[in-house]
């Protein structure tokens, strides 16, 4: 938007300055035009005057000295003739084109009052003629033939400070709306920035530029006020959910640790088995409460992004989670993984979320399953994690609701879990600016893609 206001301001300054410039280069060279024509206008009326009174032969020495000498001196040429046109005296190149019309014009006992405008390219050359005599009593006319280099290059020289006064004018006139331009948009690119760091989870997002016209200024009170309260709100929340998962562990441990005390005075039977199953209710709810504290201080977004060796967090996780596969019957490999992937994200994020899928294969892997980690960098530079297994998968219109909080296939409602580790993984992604998606595997399974956006010089 800047770049479009900006360009629209020069626009419109370069017409302004065209505008200006074109009427007052015209009027100059009008001017000149009108100055060589008034200036060698009394040249001619001079040799009229003395062709009028041309009676002896010293009268025609006299005028011919005169005419010569002009002609030497201006470099012009000058012709007298009689009122049927031939020429009586003549001094100097002959006139060229417009000699005629000009000399029809003296005969019929009309000065030439107008002239071609002088322009640097032209012409080179005008004419203009002075009758000799009055009236009906017109006896010739004078034709001058006068160069026009000098009056051109004046005009060249005067458009030339006109050009340079408008270039000058228009560079001012560039920088002081690039000042404006900047001015207006300062608060609008804050507000823009502001936004999009509260859209991507970090609620410290403020609009801070305090300069700009009075409604952008006002604008800017109303967001961040709009964000603070925003920003109250949803802190609220998370430290409610983190404070009574917090709360509620105490006295779930104690009820777990009762539980245990109680099992060896149950006796066998029905009452037995029902005690089972109230302890591993306990110890889901314990679980529960211990992915809902970990998702609370997930949200709250307080760790800074950082750089983080990508590559060297895939080999470590493998080679942690490599017993628990083998113990589980299941085999873990990773291929693929380049030395050198490198991206900007929560720390530790990419082991986090490896965390999260591995255990997740671990559950839903049947025994004698593959699971294979693969890692990679894009063209832009971001690295993309893969992790797929030959497991039974979910149908596809399922495959989309995993990533949300308490979610769970139904075919998988007695493996243990609280349905929220890969909610957890897919907002580590999220505030790390990447992404977690799940496909179904080829010819069967499931794939996760991590995408982690890549290191910052």
């Amino acid at each position: 938007m800047r770049r479009r206001l900006l360009a629209v301001l020069m626009v419109l300054m370069g017409v302004a300055a065209l505008l200006l410039c074109l009427p007052l280069a015209e009027g100059y060279a009008r001017g000149r035009t009108e100055h060589l024509l008034l200036q060698r206008r009394s040249e001619a009326v001079r040799f009229a005057d003395l062709a009028e009174r041309m009676r002896t032969e010293a009268d025609r020495a006299e005028l011919s000295a005169e005419i010569g000498r002009y002609a030497d001196l201006y470099g012009a040429g000058v012709v007298v003739v009689d009122t049927a046109g031939s020429t009586l005296m003549r001094a100097g190149a002959a006139p060229g084109a417009g000699a005629r019309e000009a000399r029809g014009r003296a005969l019929t006992g009309r000065s030439t009052d107008l002239l071609p405008t002088l322009r640097p390219w032209g012409p080179g050359e005008v004419v203009l003629a002075e009758p000799v005599g009055r009236d009906e009593r017109v006896s010739g006319a004078v034709l001058l033939a006068v160069p026009t280099d000098a009056a051109r290059r004046d005009v060249t020289v005067r458009w030339s400070l006109i050009a340079a006064g408008a270039l000058a004018s228009f560079a001012a006139a560039a920088l002081v709306a690039a000042g404006i331009a900047r001015w207006l948009m300062r608060p609008v690119m804050d507000l823009d920035r502001a936004v999009e760091r509260l859209a991507a989870g970090s609620l410290q997002a403020r609009a801070g530029s305090d300069s700009g016209p009075p409604e952008l200024r006002r604008l800017r009170q109303h967001f961040n006020t709009m964000a603070e309260a925003v920003s109250d709100s949803i802190g609220r929340q998370r430290d409610f959910v983190a404070d009574a998962s917090h709360q509620l562990r105490n006295p779930l441990a104690t009820l777990v640790l009762r539980l245990e005390n109680v099992e060896p005075h149950v006796t066998p039977g029905p009452g037995l088995a029902e005690h089972a199953r109230a302890l591993d209710e306990a110890e889901r709810l314990e679980e529960l409460l211990d992915g809902l504290l970990a998702l609370a201080r997930v949200e709250s977004g307080a760790a800074e992004l950082t750089g983080q060796d990508v590559s060297r967090a895939v080999r470590d996780r493998v080679a942690a989670w490599l017993p628990v596969f083998r113990a589980a019957g299941l085999e873990l490999t990773a291929v693929g993984v380049p030395d050198g992937l490198r991206a900007h994200a929560l720390p530790d994020a990419a082991g986090r979320i490896l965390d999260a899928l591995l255990d997740n294969a671990v559950k839903f892997v049947p025994r004698g399953g593959r699971v294979q980690v693969a890692a990679a960098r894009q063209a832009d530079g971001s690295t993309v994690v893969r992790v797929a297994d030959d497991g039974p998968g979910v149908p596809e219109d399922e495959v989309e609701l995993l990533l949300r909080r308490f979610t769970r296939s139904p075919a998988h409602q007695n493996v243990p879990g609280s349905g929220l580790g890969l909610a957890i993984a897919d907002e580590i992604a999220r505030i790390s600016g990447g992404t977690l998606g799940l496909t179904a595997n080829t010819p069967h399974g499931l794939a996760a893609h991590l995408l982690l956006p890549p290191a910052r010089p």
